[in-house]
C-alpha cells in the first residue's frame, strides 16, 4: 500500500486537475451561448438563400429552352476530380469531435477512390491538418525502411493532395476569411479542373449531441435545397441575364454555407468539450473520493501498527 504522503500528494494532484477541468467546461459553456446565438440567427438566412437559388434555378430551368445548362446544376453520376472541404477544431479535449470528421473524410476518400476519383482536401482546422501531415509522414517513412512491397504500407496515405489548409478560422468564424478559403474550390469547379466539391463538418443537434453533416455544394443538388410552395413566383429575369444570375448567387450560396458549416462546427466543438470536461470533473471527483478512502485506510493502518508496537513495547517491560 502507498504511503500516506504519496496518497496526500495524489489527491492535491487530482483536485487540481478537477479544477482545471470545470474551469474548462465554464468557459465553454459560456462560449457556447454566444456560438449557438450566431449558429441560430444564420440558420434563417442559410434556409432563405438555399429558397432562393432554388426558385431561380426551378423558374430558369422551366423557361429556358434545353432546361437549365448551368455548370453548377449537372449532375455529375462518375466524377473523375472531388474536392473534399472539411472543418475541424483548431484544439483538442473535446472527446472524439475532431475523430468522427476524420473518419468520415476517411470513409468518403475510400468510396470516391474505388470509383476511380482522384481526391483533393482542403482543411479548416489544425486537428484535421495535423492528422493528414502526421499520417502523411509515418506512412512514407514506413515505407522507405520496409519497402515498397510491404504488406502493411497503407498506399492510400502516401502522397495525400492537400490542396489548401487554413488555421484559426475554425476557431473565429469570419465571413470574409470563409470565403477565401472556399474560392479556390469554387473557381476550380467552374474552371473545369475539380467535377465535385463536397463540404463535411461535425454540426451542433442539441446540447448533448452533435452529428456528421455531408453537403454536396458543387453541382447543387436542387432536391435538397428548401423549395417554395408558392408556384406563382414574383421572380423576373432578362433572358440574356441567367447563367450571370445563377453563377453569381452559386457563388454566395456556397460562400455561406461555408460560413455557416463554421459557426455549426464551433458550436457543436464548444458542446462536445463541455461534456468532455464535465465527464472529466465528474471522474476526477471519484478518483478523490476513492483515493480518500485509501488514505484513510492507511491512516488507520498506522495508528493500529504504533499502537500494536505501544503495547507491545509496555508488555515488555513489565
Amino acid at each position: 500500500m502507498a504511503n500516506l504522503k504519496e496518497i496526500k500528494l495524489q489527491i492535491a494532484s487530482v483536485k487540481n486537475t478537477q479544477k482545471t477541468t470545470k474551469a474548462m467546461k465554464l468557459v465553454s459553456s459560456a462560449k457556447l451561448t454566444r456560438a449557438r446565438t450566431l449558429f441560430e440567427h444564420s440558420k434563417s438566412y442559410e434556409k432563405k438563400i438555399n429558397k432562393v437559388l432554388s426558385d431561380i434555378a426551378n423558374r430558369i430551368a422551366k423557361l429556358k429552352e434545353g432546361g437549365n445548362t448551368n455548370r453548377a446544376f449537372l449532375e455529375n453520376s462518375k466524377p473523375k476530380i472531388v474536392d473534399i472541404v472539411f472543418v475541424t477544431a483548431d484544439k483538442g479535449l473535446c472527446a472524439g469531435f475532431n475523430i468522427l470528421t476524420i473518419k468520415k473524410i476517411l470513409k468518403l476518400m475510400k468510396e470516391y477512390e474505388a470509383l476511380g476519383a482522384t481526391v483533393r482536401l482542403r482543411i479548416a482546422g489544425k486537428k484535421g491538418l495535423e492528422y493528414f501531415k502526421f499520417q502523411e509522414q509515418f506512412w512514407q517513412k514506413l515505407l522507405k525502411e520496409a519497402g515498397k512491397h510491404h504488406s502493411k504500407v497503407k498506399a492510400g496515405f502516401i502522397n495525400i493532395d492537400i490542396l489548401d489548409s487554413v488555421a484559426d478560422l475554425s476557431s473565429s468564424p469570419d465571413y470574409d476569411r470563409a470565403t477565401d478559403f472556399i474560392d479556390g474550390a469554387v473557381n476550380d469547379f467552374f474552371n473545369e479542373k475539380t467535377d465535385k466539391v463536397i463540404l463535411v463538418h461535425n454540426g451542433f443537434l442539441n446540447m448533448l449531441t452533435q452529428k456528421i453533416y455531408v453537403k454536396n455544394l458543387l453541382p447543387v443538388e436542387i432536391n435538397s435545397l428548401e423549395k417554395s410552395e408558392d408556384d406563382n413566383s414574383m421572380l423576373e429575369i432578362e433572358p440574356d441575364d441567367d447563367e450571370s444570375v445563377l453563377t453569381d448567387l452559386t457563388s454566395k450560396y456556397v460562400h455561406f454555407n461555408m460560413y455557416y458549416a463554421l459557426l455549426d462546427s464551433l458550436a457543436a466543438e464548444h458542446s462536445a468539450r463541455m461534456q468532455a470536461m464535465d465527464s472529466a470533473t465528474n471522474n476526477a471527483r471519484d478518483k478523490v473520493n476513492t483515493l480518500t478512502v485509501e488514505y484513510n485506510k492507511a491512516r488507520q493502518a498506522a495508528i493500529t501498527t504504533e499502537l500494536i508496537e505501544i503495547i507491545s513495547g509496555v508488555e515488555a517491560l513489565k
